[in-house]
């Protein structure tokens, strides 16, 4: 797969420098930056590594600006935005292609008559970034420099490096050109290495990087970076260069094959996708998807799960939270072929079970788990409903299920936040001060939308999760019927949420003020729940007449309506209708009026998967509800490339914001995907 543009958006740096890239390693760490080379975000570099796997995620390696000497002319490859405003060098003057090449980003330079390659990847469960220079074409020697510039800080921050003396030593001569560094005592060595050329130490700080998303986000948007080396070889047509910027010993860098190796990767991800995909060839856009899917599964051990495995929420700042990997899960896993991944995720999670919860934000050393979170276990259910229908896993189903019989009986005593089963079969939530359910942003004690009381997503997921503790039953052999009378209960109580005089439901009802009325996409999932299987049900699974539908279908059309009348968009559900008084059209400003607007009217693109499937149920035309992910795919070339965002605006025309790269919109495109084309099918 290759997505790939040519001077139209590389020569012009208002496109170029709005396209950004992606690599990642596997283990938390990755690489990203934008198209024109330009730094724009706190978070780009080429190595930003995870130094306590997947976390403590910290810029080693910023850039490489580039220089050419062919023949009599000189050619700066460089460009960068300096505090002044400034822009010098110019180098995406010189930038002919971009491409994604499967993972790999790939820039053809045209110099003259040279075209000079370059391609950047990580080496999978290595802190390590490889720079490739390959002369494609000349008709003579060129020469090739780069100035090596370096950081030691956390992936959030912000530099000012005068008065900074950082460690800069050659490496031995029995090692590869480049050099060591030493950020200050006691910081984790990394190494630059070439292997071939000259490689200079250097110990000069640049300073005033302008950082323009990050003037947008309201953050300092200013930067320092150290040169801490200056990398020299000369190349004939046909060879290349290769730099390794690594946090692992020199020793131990795998410089053979190390290409070869991350396209291997790549066929392997697609091999696994079509092991469950239809007959028919996936657009290449879907397989571009898949090959995005697998940069969110990351490794975490855990004590009792060597293997543990996780998924990173979003790049570049998110890490793995509860609630964002179970939604995301059937989709990265599942959808794609590889359930294998998705068992070591869930034993993962199930070991911080504590009170019929899941923890919100994983648990790092010597801190205790986050449960401020009433739907992450709702949604650990529907991850481990998809898991057992596709792979009929007896062994984790009997290891989990006494844990899940217990969360229902939390939720039926009551445990944190005041969650309890109330009288009426609906799940009460929420105390003061405390954010519950996924709209859940905060400033200081304000949480913005608190949604205490009744809210309808919550009561969908927690009548899903019945329905599949009953069959979990009796598949198991156990007694089921009072699962299926607590959800019929439920049912009978979601019935509340409806109004006639509205025409759609309340977003939350028996709140302090009362029912809420707003307009808000949390109503669709009690339409696409509970959860149909895309992949073939055994015998052993309930048969589904007992999936009965939360609301009849005059209803369930209503709420499809609506929704797509008023909140969708060609990215996704819009979080409130534009004719609420606090709707905000566009996202944008310091971290409080971010905060303040995360949930008021920008679009959340993993609501696309919902909403597909709702309308699919509704209609029963799969090649219409299809439709409705094709903007999605033009997505993945006006953002991050090869990959799909967390939110847009809410206006028109919708510009990307929020996180590049987004696991749980990945996720769901994938997922209904694969529903609707086993409908077709």
């Amino acid at each position: 797969m290759t997505l790939q543009f040519g001077r139209d958006i590389c020569g012009h740096l208002v496109t170029a420098e709005q396209r950004e890239w992606l690599i990642t390693n596997g283990i938390g760490g990755y690489g990203c930056g934008t198209v024109a080379g330009l730094l724009t975000r706190h978070y780009h570099g080429l190595l930003v590594a995870a130094l306590r796997p997947p976390l403590d995620r910290t810029l080693l390696v910023t850039k490489l600006d580039e220089t050419v000497v062919y023949g009599c002319e000189t050619y700066a490859l460089a460009t960068n935005r300096w505090a002044d405003g400034s822009i010098s060098p110019h180098g995406y003057h010189y930038l002919e292609r971009f491409a994604l090449e499967g993972t790999i980003p790939t820039w053809t330079y045209a110099l003259g008559d040279a075209l000079l390659l370059k391609q950047i990847w990580m080496e999978q469960g290595s802190n390590t970034t490889y720079l490739r220079y390959h002369l494609r074409r000349a008709s003579g020697p060129v020469g090739l420099s780069a100035i090596a510039l370096i950081n030691y800080r956390d992936h959030h921050g912000a530099t000012q490096g005068e008065g900074w003396a950082m460690g800069v030593n050659p490496l031995a001569v029995n090692q590869p050109s480049g050099v060591k560094i030493l950020a200050f005592e006691g910081a984790t060595p990394f190494y630059l290495m070439a292997d071939r050329g000259l490689c200079t130490p250097a110990h000069t700080w640049y300073e005033g990087y302008d950082l323009a998303v990050e003037r947008h986000r309201g953050i300092i948007p200013h930067d320092d970076h150290l040169h801490c080396a200056t990398f020299r070889s000369e190349l004939a047509v046909g060879q290349s260069l290769t730099l390794v910027a690594t946090s692992a010993s020199p020793d131990t860098v795998l410089w053979h094959g190390a290409l070869e190796r991350q396209q291997a990767h790549d066929r392997q991800c697609i091999e696994d996708w079509y092991t469950q995909a239809p007959a028919r060839r996936s657009p290449p856009w879907i397989e571009q998807l898949v090959l995005a899917a697998d940069q969110f599964i990351v490794a975490r051990p855990v004590v009792g799960e060597s293997n543990g495995k996780t998924v990173i929420a979003g790049y570049p700042w998110f890490s793995d939270w509860g609630r964002d990997t179970m939604i995301a899960l059937p989709g990265l896993t599942v959808a794609t072929g590889r359930p294998r991944l998705a068992r070591p995720i869930l034993r993962t999670f199930a070991q911080y079970l504590d009170q019929g919860m899941l923890p919100n934000l994983f648990p790092e050393v010597g801190t205790a788990p986050q449960y401020n979170s009433v739907d992450a276990i709702l949604w650990f259910f529907e991850a481990i409903r998809v898991y057992i229908a596709a792979t009929q896993d007896r062994s984790l189903l009997k290891a989990i299920f006494p844990a899940l019989v217990e969360v229902v009986g939390w939720h039926q005593q009551g445990t944190r936040y005041h969650i309890h089963l109330d009288t009426d079969g609906l799940i009460y939530a929420g105390q003061a001060g405390v954010q519950l359910t996924w709209m859940d942003a905060k400033v200081g004690d304000w949480v913005i939308t608190p949604r205490i009381g009744k809210p309808i997503e919550i009561n969908a997921l927690w009548y899903n999760a019945l329905l599949t503790l009953a069959q979990f039953s009796e598949a198991l052999g156990q007694p089921s019927d009072d699962y299926r009378t607590l959800a019929e209960q439920t049912r009978q109580g979601l019935q509340r949420f409806w109004s006639d005089r509205l025409g759609h439901c309340y977003d939350v009802i028996d709140g302090p003020d009362g029912d809420d009325p707003s307009l808000r996409p949390n109503q669709i999932f009690a339409v696409a729940l509970p959860g149909l299987n895309p992949w073939p049900q055994t015998s052993s699974q309930a048969s589904p007449q007992h999936h009965q539908p939360i609301f009849s279908p005059l209803r369930q059309k209503a709420i499809v309506d609506r929704v797509a009348q008023t909140l969708l968009t060609s990215y996704g559900l819009r979080s409130l209708s534009p004719h609420h008084p606090n709707y905000a059209g566009h996202y944008g400003g310091d971290p409080v009026q971010r905060d303040s607007q995360y949930h008021q009217g920008p679009v959340w693109g993993w609501l696309m998967g919902p909403f597909v499937q709702a309308h699919w149920q509704v209609y029963q035309d799969s090649a219409a509800a299809q439709s409705f992910l094709a903007p999605l795919a033009d997505h993945l070339i006006s953002g991050c490339i090869g990959s799909l965002g967390e939110i847009f605006d809410g206006d028109a025309p919708h510009e990307p914001r929020g996180t590049f790269a987004q696991a749980w919109t990945v996720a769901e495109v994938l997922r209904v995907w694969c529903l609707l084309e086993q409908a077709r099918g």
